[in-house]
């Protein structure tokens, strides 16, 4: 059998549930940490797990390319290469080879494409990406699909959603159903609704273990990306886990989760963490600015992470951050993630208590303060 999912409680169309899997269980709603080479950049794998973390993200196009599938398949898959216990997710690298590689040809059969490391050619294809993923014994494989750009034609949004459709079923027919393994498919369609529907009617006649909202978060816009999540999400099945790729703020998951999304991913936690970008309840801060030269408070007064914990002052990580020091990546990083579980912790508690538009509208306009000052 392969994995699992249960649809506890609803608010709305706000849902809260739980997937088993053979790596352990993922609450939902649920945020996957980026690890894309497979480590969360500055942050060690215990301190994932303190912080709630129940699953996390690569991508089989940055592996494939370093170390490769040797290396990760001798080393017994990605979980073992890198000390993390819990379920992994990979993306396929679809979007990878179209976002990356300038010099890529697509056909029937797949993507050929220079690596943009060296500029050898590669190549991608249903096949060779579930196989790819099974050698990294990943918990949840995506199909191999075609994420196009924004903005996109009809006619070609059209076409390249289908090849997307018979690339998911050659995905299908290559995964191994494997207890407590599972792999998602991935709608497509651009901004199109139509085109949308029809690309979710056929995934559901696949019997995917989830469905995955994809395409988005390409540049077309926070208020387009709900518009289409609220156009698509009411042809998705309700006994499977619905999975909004790329995205994105907090503002983005609690107006996704409200349309009734249960599983997101971004790197916006770890990458703003690297350039000295928080996320706070009161809103975001670059902590670079001046302004938090003489800043002695915590990151955060509300947060309880280990580094608001230690009252690890602004005024320090400001100094850090300034002068290039990687303990102000860590510390940002692993306070930015912190934020992340905690939001999506307390909508799902939100969802079960039945108070999930009194707490959500509650963040949303805590997020208007900018800072905490005006808390105080």
């Amino acid at each position: 059998m392969t994995l699992s999912f249960k649809l506890q409680h609803k608010d709305g169309n706000a849902r809260a549930g739980i997937i088993h899997t053979a790596h352990g269980t993922i609450e939902t709603p649920a945020f996957m940490p980026v690890g894309t080479y497979g480590a969360v950049k500055g942050i060690q794998p215990e301190e994932l797990i303190k912080i709630g973390v129940n699953i996390i993200l690569a991508n089989t196009y940055h592996l494939m390319e370093r170390p490769g599938k040797v290396i990760i398949e001798k080393s017994g898959g990605l979980r073992k290469f890198m000390g993390w216990q819990g379920p992994i997710l990979t993306d396929s690298g679809g979007f990878q080879v179209m976002s990356l590689s300038k010099m890529s040809k697509v056909d029937e059969e797949g993507v050929t494409f220079k690596s943009h490391l060296d500029g050898s050619s590669l190549r991608l294809n249903p096949e060779i990406s579930i196989k790819m993923q099974k050698s990294f014994d990943s918990t949840i494989s995506m199909i191999f699909d075609e994420c196009t750009p924004y903005p996109i034609d009809y006619e070609l949004a059209k076409k390249s959603m289908r090849l997307s459709f018979r690339w998911a079923e050659k995905s299908k027919k290559y995964f191994d159903d494997r207890n407590g393994y599972g792999i998602f498919g991935i709608v497509q369609g651009s901004i199109y609704k139509d085109l949308r529907e029809e690309s979710i009617k056929e995934l559901i006649q696949l019997n995917f273990d989830g469905l995955a909202l994809g395409g988005l978060a390409v540049g077309e816009g926070h208020e387009i990306m709900v518009e289409v999540v609220k156009n698509s999400i009411e042809y998705f099945p309700l006994d499977k886990p619905r999975y909004l790729m790329g995205v994105g703020y907090p503002k983005d998951i609690i107006e996704s989760v409200k349309l009734g999304i249960d599983m997101f991913d971004c790197v916006l936690p770890t990458r703003s963490g690297r350039t000295g970008k928080v996320f706070t309840k009161y809103g975001e801060l670059n902590i670079k600015n001046a302004k938090y030269k003489k800043d002695f408070r915590p990151l955060d007064i509300k947060c309880k992470c280990a580094v608001c914990a230690k009252n690890v002052s602004r005024s320090y990580l400001h100094h850090l951050s300034n002068i290039g020091d990687m303990l102000a990546s860590i510390y940002l990083t692993l306070h930015n993630i912190n934020h992340y579980i905690e939001l999506i912790s307390d909508i799902r508690n939100s969802i079960i208590n039945k108070n999930f538009d009194e707490v959500s509208e509650k963040r949303l306009k805590d997020y208007q303060k900018g800072d905490i000052d005006l808390e105080n």
